[in-house]
């Protein structure tokens, strides 16, 4: 019983704790999911997006972000900045109003709500009578006016949301105002606009669905005017000046109205189907916008022929004769237009058309020839294709980095040069410490190269390896041209493509060497490209190698997908990343496991049927080996071809069933027995408490896997390190390699000198193969030198970057399974040290990095851990090498299987998940390293000049993030939580259901074995983080 107790805890070591490690989640970094409603602040220069599950998330300037979270998990419908303040207004779809404020606390703005209210009808009123659906917040900030489904007006005040009875405007009210020809006709229903006159705040413009429009007097209640269509009312738009109005209706048509006391039944001045004659869909939006030019700009959503681009979601600008039908893959949400902010100005002279989308935002430049997209700084597209995986490397160099973004800017997209027009608030934050990279891979077969340094995560470079193929893609784009001068002139907007040529192309490993510039990425159909980064456009072939990792074995048959067709002959590649050799695995099945080593120019791969090495300077397969086990024929079938038959699904039941009724009867009662008083004794030590001594954590025994209950041969991780393989007093390139099934495979190398690299080869020899008791799947493998410290990356010692490893003192193996820890000396491979992670609630590991935690007090004291994620969503911080748990923090919920599998751990105790298919959440473990949004918004700080200028700059600028090194949370003051994202989302099944099926489809990303994977290859190679 003793080893189980352990001494009391060591204060010092306690606060060091403190200086080290804290919990936080800080941003969520991508596109919102589901969005719901749009708003804008002319003033402030503000923009807000609801979203389904309830969410609010505002954008001003790049970093100044704010989110708020509605206690009620309904959509947000609608959304209304009150003019010239910090407030905004919110419409949920169970006919809620609540009221936001931007408030500064502690120097920095924070969103709050306020308060909320519901309208309601007199007794026995129908639900119709108080459903909102138009909201006219009043320039004078004080009064909302509610248009609802009766056609009634109603009054609030705000704030408190005081319902002002007696300035209802009742439809009956409004009836006794119109002519006798009129009345005759069912000219109310629901409202369908409510606008306040541009220039007198005492009229306002009421739009019912039949067609009726009135302009209503607010002190003399009563009507000015009306208009009165044929056709069914969907919007209007009032011109700068009063005087005229435009409406748009469900046939497809727009008419202009004029307001003058002159004409008291006016007919349309002009009436118009512009994609007519034939059949439309409804304008369902329009923005009708003067220009000091004289020619106004007609900017609306829909009126497509329904027959033949019914089903397209466009929004059409028509100026000075020129006319565009922007083409979105997506539904459009809402869509507004930035124009002059001061009220008083004669013109509109609109510059941006901001449109939202259900899955992305774009913003198109109005004031350029040809209205060029503008590039988005933030609330970019992260799942324009699926993402399939992910790798973060940490602190590039800047000449690497500067090489990518000049890659980036060269590419085809030809954005516009306009400031990003969205520019409100101030970001407070201080600039980024490092340049950080987070690379995502996707079904298509793109690789984005992603500035994931500060709170903004923007978009540098875009790789591509679909020209390494042969696809249908070179077809489809060129019948994409095809056709542009057609009627209607559509052309397509926006980075969303959900579509992929061939699933086969998914991307599903990727491995960066920062020093070098050597890329290697690997696929869904075994394919392994090498990739160097060149900074002119070039057309070479690629060398194609086959590696054979069933060598010939007889009895196995691949049942699955066909491997893809290498480009014969020269291949022209665009500046960048370009592919000089593909490795092509057969049989063709997921590249599971991946390691790069630069400076030994090796890269080594694996896959369910085995792995393999290849030198990539000779051109030439070092060795393959297959890890297959005769029970392991599923692995031969394949992600996209996974068909289990029932009968032997119900077989292998019966036989585990079988099997564990026989372990059963062979343990005997007396082992229950002895299990029950063990937990008995366990709980009564637990309620005692010994004083000065804790007892452990009751962990459950970890038993024996038999080999038919896995695919065993199925290679989980690779590494490279150069250590004591054979004997002490030698040290020598080694590969390491960890299986599904609890074997790791040691083979030492023998790479030649530089000056004799290319006339010898590369040999490798197997020296160790090591077998877990318990044949948990291995998901980590790291070596740590004589000072316990893991082993610095290729080329680190070499740039001067990092400390020589400790190559006199022993070194130590530290594998990690699924299961536990464990520490075993080199190279004798004897056990040393192990922490068995699994308790009683059963407890895997999913996810494990190495991060440099620095403390918040001493600016020079940091120290190495591994970060562990587990299938319950908790994330541990465990000590190298005497395996000592640090810190534990929930952070995942466990249903969240998905959101666990797409985790990637940084180097500095960092990480990111999907939260929802489009966003990714992140978290920080150190109490140093914390990037978060820290912004203010001034009411009374206005900007001077309400457009952007269109000046040289490539874009927007990279955005800051914070790092915190301040004493305050070194103190022991805890960071109070602010809403997360993803609290909204989780709470929603179909989401979950919706990010599994994108991360864990049939589309091979993250398949049902492939879910307890660990991304060795980066995550744990020489200490570099994913």
């Amino acid at each position: 019983m003793r080893r189980f107790l352990r001494t009391g805890h060591d204060p010092a070591r306690e606060r060091l704790k403190r200086d080290l490690f804290q919990f936080n989640k800080t941003v969520e970094h991508g596109f919102p999911h589901q969005p719901r409603a749009l708003g804008y602040s002319p003033s402030l220069h503000i923009l807000a997006i609801g979203t389904r599950s309830g969410a609010i998330k505002l954008y001003g300037a790049p970093g100044v972000e704010f989110m708020g979270l509605h206690k009620e998990n309904n959509a947000v419908t609608q959304i209304h900045f009150l003019p010239g303040q910090c407030q905004l207004v919110t419409l949920l779809d169970d006919n809620s109003l609540h009221l936001w404020s931007l408030k500064v606390k502690g120097g920095v703005s924070e969103l709050q709500e306020e308060e909320s209210f519901t309208l309601r009808g007199a007794p026995g009123a129908a639900p119709s009578a108080t459903q909102i659906t138009e909201i006219l917040p009043h320039s004078s900030g004080e009064l909302l006016y509610l248009g609802t489904e009766s056609g009634s007006v109603f009054v609030v005040r705000l704030p408190g949301f005081c319902t002002l009875d007696n300035r209802t405007i009742s439809s009956e009210a409004v009836l006794q105002w119109l002519p006798e020809e009129a009345r005759h006709r069912r000219v109310f229903e629901m409202v369908e606009a409510l606008q306040e006159h541009p220039r007198d705040p005492n009229q306002i413009l009421i739009g019912y669905s039949r067609g009726l429009v009135v302009i209503w007097d607010l002190q003399g209640s009563r009507v000015l005017y009306h208009f009165l269509s044929s056709q069914q009312l969907e919007n209007v738009s009032w011109q700068r000046d009063g005087r005229l109005i435009v409406t748009c209706h469900s046939d497809g048509s727009h008419c202009q109205w004029p307001v003058s006391s002159d004409i008291q039944n006016p007919d349309p001045l002009h009436s118009s189907i512009p994609y007519g004659p034939f059949p439309c869909k409804a304008i369902t939006k329009i923005f009708w916008l003067t220009t000091r030019q004289g020619l106004p700009f007609t900017i609306f959503q829909g009126g497509m022929p329904r027959a033949s681009y019914g089903d397209r979601h466009c929004i059409s600008v028509v100026h000075n004769g020129q006319q565009t039908a922007f083409d979105f893959t997506s539904r459009i949400i809402d869509f507004t237009v930035l124009t002059e902010a001061d009220p008083t100005a004669a013109f509109d002279d609109p510059y941006a058309l901001v449109v939202l989308a259900e899955e992305e935002l774009v913003v198109i430049d109005l004031q350029t020839a040809g209205w060029p997209p503008v590039q988005l700084p933030y609330l970019v597209s992260l799942h324009c294709s699926a993402i399939t995986c992910s790798h973060h490397v940490s602190n590039i160099p800047l000449k690497l980095w500067e090489r990518i973004i000049a890659a980036g800017s060269r590419q085809s997209l030809p954005f516009s040069t306009m400031e990003w027009p969205i520019d409100g608030g101030t970001n407070l934050a201080p600039p980024p410490p490092q340049r950080d990279l987070l690379l995502t891979g996707h079904e298509d077969g793109t690789v984005r190269f992603w500035d994931a340094s500060g709170v903004c995560l923007r978009l540098l470079y875009k790789l591509s390896t679909v020209r390494v193929f042969l696809t249908d893609t070179d077809l489809n784009e060129h019948l994409s041209t095809q056709g542009e001068e057609e009627w209607p002139p559509l052309r397509k907007v926006g980075s969303f493509d959900p579509y992929s040529d061939d699933p086969r192309l998914g991307i599903q490993k990727i491995f960066l060497c920062k020093y070098s510039g050597y890329l290697a990425v690997a696929g869904t159909a075994g394919q392994v490209l090498v990739l160097e980064l060149n900074d002119e456009a070039a057309e070479h072939a690629v060398e194609h190698v086959e590696a054979d990792l069933l060598q010939d074995q007889e009895g196995y048959r691949w049942k699955g997908h066909e491997r893809l067709a290498a480009r014969p002959g020269p291949v022209s590649f665009e500046p960048g990343f370009q592919p000089f050799v593909l490795v092509q695995c057969q049989p063709p099945a997921v590249v599971t496991s991946l390691a790069l080593h630069s400076e030994w120019r090796l890269v080594a791969f694996g896959t369910s049927h085995g792995f393999g090495l290849f030198d990539h300077q000779q051109r030439r397969q070092v060795f393959v080996k297959c890890t297959l086990h005769p029970s392991d024929q599923l692995a031969l079938e394949g992600p996209l071809s996974r068909v289990k038959s029932l009968k032997k699904s119900l077989r292998q039941s019966f036989r585990r069933m079988r099997r564990s009724r026989v372990s059963g009867h062979k343990r005997g009662p007396g082992g229950y027995t002895g299990e029950a008083q063990a937990q008995a004794v366990s709980t009564k030590a637990e309620r005692t408490g010994l004083q000065n001594m804790e007892l452990a954590p009751v962990q459950r025994k970890i038993e024996a896997r038999s080999a038919e209950d896995s695919f065993t041969g199925f290679v989980r991780t690779l590494y490279f390190a150069d250590t004591y393989v054979r004997d002490s007093s030698r040290h020598c390139p080694s590969l390491w390699a960890g299986t599904n099934g609890g074997t790791i495979y040691a083979f030492s190398l023998r790479v030649p000198p530089a000056e004799r690299r290319m006339d010898e080869p590369v040999r490798a020899e197997q020296a160790k193969e090591i077998q877990l008791m318990h044949r948990a799947p291995v998901v980590g493998i790291l070596v740590l030198d004589g000072h316990g410290v893991p082993l610095p990356e290729p080329l680190e010692v070499a740039h001067d970057l990092s400390k020589s490893p400790d190559m006199q003192g022993s070194h130590q193996l530290l594998v990690v399974s699924e299961e536990q820890f464990k520490v075993f000396t080199l190279p004798k491979v004897s056990a040393k040290m192990k922490l068995k992670l699994t308790a009683l609630e059963g407890s895997r590991v999913r996810r494990v990095g190495v991060a440099h935690f620095g403390s918040c007090r001493a600016e020079d004291y940091g120290e190495h851990h591994l970060t562990v994620l587990t299938n319950s969503g908790d994330i541990q911080v465990v000590s190298m090498p005497l395996l000592k748990p640090q810190a534990r923090y929930s952070c995942i919920r466990k249903e969240d299987v998905s959101g666990i599998a797409s985790c990637v751990f940084t180097k500095y105790g960092q990480g990111f998940y999907l939260i929802s298919p489009s966003e990714f959440e992140r978290f920080s473990l150190s109490t140093k390293w914390l990037v978060e949004p820290r912004c203010s918004v001034d009411p009374t700080k206005t900007k001077d000049d309400s457009r952007p200028s269109n000046g040289n700059s490539a874009g927007p600028q990279r955005t800051s993030g914070q790092l915190r090194n301040s004493r305050s949370q070194c103190d022991g003051e805890e960071k109070k939580p602010g809403p997360v994202m993803e609290h909204a989302l989780l709470n929603d099944q179909w989401v979950l259901k919706e990010i599994q099926s994108t991360l864990e489809g049939d589309r091979g990303s993250y398949g049902n074995w492939r879910s307890h994977r660990v991304a060795i290859g980066c995550s744990l190679s020489n200490g570099e983080a994913e």
